[in-house]
């Protein structure tokens, strides 16, 4: 199995085999939670003006997402985990976009399947990849804004990579570091409303989730994703 460590969206355009969009502050976080909770399905869409849409076509859907962290107008959530952490999202289908990792998705064109990727379900991942047996797999940091690399992601993608090799990674040492380096933003008191701190923790907290995020193209302009618990065998 060859693993390949890519950066932002020159690195979505060029990830071919499995592919992983990392996005730990926040977004593939945030999904975990959302199907957690109970959600159907998560349309991920790239552009602002097709989730809007896809809202009018479908009233019942729920937007979620941010530009520049902040939560777009006429959403229902921003792209916080922790202000959806205890909400029941039973049978509901949402419309998620954000600035980095919904970016990355829209732009695996060559990918032969695509996986979300963050700490909280990092295991469940590499057991999916390991089911999956593939030749090769790409492990893509969508960073901040997909515009400038962020350790977090980084991080992400060689803790996967790690267990799949199952070789040490120091992910304890590694976590606590992001409190002063990307993470820091969650600890400023004037920055609560869109980044709370509660979303440094549930981000940081690996392998809460047994199960993986996949997401299939389209032909509306969208992916959808699905939740696969890992006993899953193609």
């Amino acid at each position: 199995m060859e693993i390949q460590i890519l950066q932002l969206l020159e690195g979505a355009k060029k990830a071919r085999g499995i592919t992983v969009i990392i996005d730990v502050f926040r977004a593939f976080t945030t999904e975990c939670f959302f199907m957690a909770n109970g959600a159907k399905e998560i349309l991920a869409v790239g552009k602002i003006e097709t989730a809007y849409s896809l809202k009018k076509q479908n009233p019942n859907y729920i937007l979620a997402g941010e530009r520049n962290e902040i939560m777009l107008a006429g959403f229902d959530y921003g792209n916080s985990p922790a202000n959806i952490e205890h909400i029941d999202f039973s049978e509901k289908t949402i419309v998620h976009t954000t600035s980095a990792g919904t970016q990355g998705i829209a732009n695996a064109d060559n990918a032969e399947e695509i996986l979300t990727g963050s700490f909280v379900n990092a295991s469940a991942i590499a057991k999916y990849i390991k089911q999956k047996n593939p030749s090769f797999v790409c492990l893509v940091c969508m960073g901040k804004a997909a515009l400038s690399p962020t350790e977090e992601d980084t991080y992400c993608a060689e803790y996967i990579k790690s267990l799949l090799l199952e070789q040490y990674y120091p992910l304890t040492e590694k976590l606590h570091s992001l409190r002063y380096l990307e993470g820091k933003r969650f600890f400023n008191p004037n920055n609560q409303k869109q980044c709370p701190k509660r979303d440094f923790l549930l981000a940081t907290t690996p392998n809460q989730f047994s199960f993986v995020l996949k997401a299939t193209a389209h032909q509306r302009g969208y992916h959808k994703i699905e939740k696969i618990d890992v006993s899953y065998k193609n």
